[in-house]
Protein backbone atom coordinates (compact mmCIF):
# COMPACT_ATOMS: atom_id res chain seq x y z
CA UNK A 1 0.00 0.00 0.00
CA UNK A 2 1.26 3.09 -0.84
CA UNK A 3 0.39 6.37 1.23
CA UNK A 4 0.15 9.90 -0.08
CA UNK A 5 0.39 12.47 3.08
CA UNK A 6 -0.81 15.82 2.22
CA UNK A 7 0.96 18.29 4.37
CA UNK A 8 -0.21 22.22 3.94
CA UNK A 9 2.34 24.51 5.63
CA UNK A 10 2.10 28.08 6.16
CA UNK A 11 4.92 30.00 8.05
CA UNK A 12 5.87 26.73 10.16
CA UNK A 13 9.76 27.27 10.08
CA UNK A 14 9.46 26.67 13.77
CA UNK A 15 8.50 22.72 13.41
CA UNK A 16 8.74 21.85 10.14
CA UNK A 17 11.59 19.58 10.21
CA UNK A 18 10.88 18.10 12.99
CA UNK A 19 7.36 16.99 11.81
CA UNK A 20 8.84 15.85 8.15
CA UNK A 21 11.27 13.88 10.37
CA UNK A 22 8.30 11.95 11.79
CA UNK A 23 6.72 11.33 8.80
CA UNK A 24 9.63 9.92 6.77
CA UNK A 25 9.57 7.24 10.31
CA UNK A 26 6.93 5.57 9.67
CA UNK A 27 7.26 2.08 8.44
CA UNK A 28 4.85 2.93 5.26
CA UNK A 29 5.73 3.39 1.62
CA UNK A 30 5.05 7.37 1.70
CA UNK A 31 4.58 10.00 -0.77
CA UNK A 32 4.78 13.34 0.77
CA UNK A 33 3.29 16.20 -0.41
CA UNK A 34 3.89 19.54 1.17
CA UNK A 35 2.07 22.18 0.00
CA UNK A 36 3.64 25.78 0.72
CA UNK A 37 0.91 27.95 1.31
CA UNK A 38 2.93 31.16 0.68
CA UNK A 39 5.09 30.84 3.78
CA UNK A 40 6.76 34.38 4.45
CA UNK A 41 9.04 33.07 7.49
CA UNK A 42 11.62 30.97 6.22
CA UNK A 43 9.46 28.05 5.80
CA UNK A 44 10.07 27.88 2.11
CA UNK A 45 13.63 27.93 2.01
CA UNK A 46 13.87 25.13 4.81
CA UNK A 47 11.59 22.83 2.80
CA UNK A 48 13.98 23.32 -0.16
CA UNK A 49 16.58 21.92 2.38
CA UNK A 50 14.69 19.06 3.32
CA UNK A 51 14.01 17.89 -0.12
CA UNK A 52 17.49 17.45 -0.41
CA UNK A 53 17.53 15.65 2.50
CA UNK A 54 14.34 13.37 1.92
CA UNK A 55 14.26 13.04 -2.18
CA UNK A 56 11.07 11.24 -1.70
CA UNK A 57 9.43 14.51 -0.97
CA UNK A 58 6.94 16.38 -3.19
CA UNK A 59 6.90 20.45 -2.81
CA UNK A 60 4.28 22.47 -3.47
CA UNK A 61 3.98 26.09 -3.49
CA UNK A 62 1.45 28.31 -3.63
CA UNK A 63 1.75 31.85 -5.01
CA UNK A 64 -0.07 33.68 -2.17
CA UNK A 65 -1.47 32.31 1.18
CA UNK A 66 -5.10 30.94 -0.26
CA UNK A 67 -5.79 29.06 2.98
CA UNK A 68 -5.30 25.32 4.07
CA UNK A 69 -8.61 24.12 2.07
CA UNK A 70 -6.87 25.09 -0.98
CA UNK A 71 -3.62 24.25 -0.12
CA UNK A 72 -4.89 20.54 0.41
CA UNK A 73 -7.33 20.78 -2.57
CA UNK A 74 -3.95 21.29 -4.55
CA UNK A 75 -2.31 18.44 -2.47
CA UNK A 76 -5.24 16.01 -3.37
CA UNK A 77 -5.31 16.41 -6.88
CA UNK A 78 -1.30 15.32 -7.25
CA UNK A 79 -1.71 12.32 -5.10
CA UNK A 80 -0.87 8.71 -6.47
CA UNK A 81 -1.56 6.75 -3.27
CA UNK A 82 -4.07 4.12 -2.78
CA UNK A 83 -4.85 6.02 0.47
CA UNK A 84 -4.74 9.85 1.46
CA UNK A 85 -3.71 11.31 4.86
CA UNK A 86 -3.81 14.71 5.87
CA UNK A 87 -1.23 15.55 8.15
CA UNK A 88 -0.30 19.40 9.82
CA UNK A 89 2.67 20.75 9.50
CA UNK A 90 3.21 21.87 13.18
CA UNK A 91 3.52 19.28 16.31
CA UNK A 92 -0.13 18.73 17.27
CA UNK A 93 -0.97 15.63 15.64
CA UNK A 94 1.68 12.70 16.16
CA UNK A 95 2.38 10.32 12.57
CA UNK A 96 2.86 7.34 15.39
CA UNK A 97 -1.04 7.43 15.37
CA UNK A 98 -0.71 6.45 11.55
CA UNK A 99 -1.03 2.54 12.13
CA UNK A 100 -4.50 3.06 13.78
CA UNK A 101 -5.47 5.31 11.15
CA UNK A 102 -4.92 3.56 8.68
CA UNK A 103 -5.94 0.14 10.20
CA UNK A 104 -9.62 -0.02 9.67
CA UNK A 105 -8.64 0.65 5.78
CA UNK A 106 -6.18 -1.69 5.32
CA UNK A 107 -8.66 -4.65 7.14
CA UNK A 108 -11.12 -4.16 4.38
CA UNK A 109 -13.92 -2.07 6.97
CA UNK A 110 -12.90 1.51 6.28
CA UNK A 111 -13.18 3.63 2.84
CA UNK A 112 -12.67 7.09 5.08
CA UNK A 113 -11.13 7.60 9.06
CA UNK A 114 -11.73 10.09 11.07
CA UNK A 115 -9.00 10.76 13.96
CA UNK A 116 -10.73 11.62 17.34
CA UNK A 117 -9.31 13.68 20.36
CA UNK A 118 -12.65 13.01 22.23
CA UNK A 119 -11.98 9.00 22.49
CA UNK A 120 -9.99 8.70 25.30
CA UNK A 121 -6.16 9.08 23.44
CA UNK A 122 -3.69 10.85 25.34
CA UNK A 123 -4.04 14.99 25.08
CA UNK A 124 -2.39 18.43 26.36
CA UNK A 125 -4.74 20.23 28.50
CA UNK A 126 -6.08 23.82 26.74
CA UNK A 127 -8.13 25.91 25.99
CA UNK A 128 -11.84 24.93 27.76
CA UNK A 129 -14.08 26.99 25.18
CA UNK A 130 -12.80 25.46 22.31
CA UNK A 131 -13.44 21.91 23.35
CA UNK A 132 -17.10 23.57 23.90
CA UNK A 133 -17.32 25.43 20.21
CA UNK A 134 -15.61 21.66 18.79
CA UNK A 135 -18.28 19.84 20.62
CA UNK A 136 -21.33 22.30 19.48
CA UNK A 137 -19.74 22.29 15.68
CA UNK A 138 -19.37 18.45 15.85
CA UNK A 139 -23.36 18.13 17.09
CA UNK A 140 -24.27 20.21 14.06
CA UNK A 141 -22.64 18.70 11.69
CA UNK A 142 -24.13 15.47 12.67
CA UNK A 143 -27.30 16.65 12.80
CA UNK A 144 -26.91 17.56 9.10
CA UNK A 145 -24.91 14.66 7.90
CA UNK A 146 -26.90 12.17 9.86
CA UNK A 147 -23.04 10.57 11.20
CA UNK A 148 -21.98 10.27 15.08
CA UNK A 149 -18.48 11.65 14.96
CA UNK A 150 -17.00 12.75 18.18
CA UNK A 151 -14.79 15.08 16.43
CA UNK A 152 -15.47 16.73 12.97
CA UNK A 153 -12.93 19.29 13.12
CA UNK A 154 -9.92 16.81 13.63
CA UNK A 155 -6.79 17.16 11.62
CA UNK A 156 -6.86 13.71 10.88
CA UNK A 157 -8.75 13.07 8.23
CA UNK A 158 -7.66 9.50 5.76
CA UNK A 159 -9.56 8.68 2.77
CA UNK A 160 -8.84 5.55 -0.13
CA UNK A 161 -7.58 7.84 -3.16
CA UNK A 162 -10.36 7.28 -5.25
CA UNK A 163 -13.25 8.73 -2.60
CA UNK A 164 -11.69 12.21 -1.89
CA UNK A 165 -10.38 12.62 -5.54
CA UNK A 166 -14.29 11.82 -6.51
CA UNK A 167 -15.34 14.93 -4.04
CA UNK A 168 -15.43 18.32 -5.69
CA UNK A 169 -14.05 20.82 -2.76
CA UNK A 170 -14.40 24.57 -2.83
CA UNK A 171 -13.65 26.05 0.32
CA UNK A 172 -10.07 27.68 0.74
CA UNK A 173 -9.83 27.92 4.55
CA UNK A 174 -10.84 26.20 7.46
CA UNK A 175 -14.36 25.38 6.45
CA UNK A 176 -12.36 22.59 4.28
CA UNK A 177 -13.48 20.81 7.23
CA UNK A 178 -17.33 21.01 7.59
CA UNK A 179 -17.19 20.60 3.80
CA UNK A 180 -15.32 17.60 3.60
CA UNK A 181 -17.62 15.79 5.84
CA UNK A 182 -20.65 16.85 4.29
CA UNK A 183 -19.97 15.80 1.08
CA UNK A 184 -18.41 12.57 1.83
CA UNK A 185 -21.39 11.48 3.82
CA UNK A 186 -22.77 11.74 0.84
CA UNK A 187 -20.78 9.43 -1.14
CA UNK A 188 -22.69 6.12 -1.87
CA UNK A 189 -21.98 3.44 0.28
CA UNK A 190 -19.39 5.33 1.83
CA UNK A 191 -17.94 3.16 4.88
CA UNK A 192 -16.95 5.86 8.31
CA UNK A 193 -14.70 4.63 10.91
CA UNK A 194 -13.55 6.99 13.29
CA UNK A 195 -10.48 6.02 16.51
CA UNK A 196 -8.64 7.45 19.22
CA UNK A 197 -5.92 9.62 18.83
CA UNK A 198 -3.32 11.63 20.41
CA UNK A 199 -3.02 15.43 20.43
CA UNK A 200 -0.61 18.05 21.77
CA UNK A 201 -2.44 21.19 21.27
CA UNK A 202 -0.31 24.73 20.95
CA UNK A 203 -1.02 27.56 22.33
CA UNK A 204 -2.03 31.34 20.04
CA UNK A 205 1.60 32.48 21.53
CA UNK A 206 3.19 28.66 19.93
CA UNK A 207 1.75 29.42 16.44
CA UNK A 208 -2.44 28.62 16.84
CA UNK A 209 -4.16 30.14 13.55
CA UNK A 210 -7.92 29.15 14.30
CA UNK A 211 -9.76 31.36 15.92
CA UNK A 212 -13.39 32.30 16.39
CA UNK A 213 -14.09 33.55 12.48
CA UNK A 214 -13.62 30.28 11.63
CA UNK A 215 -16.09 28.78 14.08
CA UNK A 216 -18.38 31.21 12.11
CA UNK A 217 -17.28 29.96 8.99
CA UNK A 218 -17.67 26.14 10.25
CA UNK A 219 -21.69 26.91 10.62
CA UNK A 220 -22.18 28.49 7.42
CA UNK A 221 -20.54 25.89 5.68
CA UNK A 222 -22.33 23.16 7.34
CA UNK A 223 -25.54 24.92 6.37
CA UNK A 224 -24.41 25.43 3.08
CA UNK A 225 -23.71 21.93 2.40
CA UNK A 226 -25.21 19.94 5.11
CA UNK A 227 -28.85 21.05 4.20
CA UNK A 228 -27.98 20.17 0.41
CA UNK A 229 -28.62 16.50 1.18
Amino acid sequence: MKLSVVMPCYNERQTIREIVKRVQEQPYDIELLIVDDGSKDGTREILAELALEYPGIKLLFQPVNRGKGAALRRGFAEATGDVVLIQDADLEYDPRDYAALLAPIIDGKADVVFGSRFLGGPHRVLYFWHSVANGLLTTMSNMLTDLNLTDMETCYKVFRREVIQSVELTEDRFGFEPEVTAKISRVPNVRIYEVPISYAGRTYAEGKKIGLKDAVRAVIVMAKYGLKR
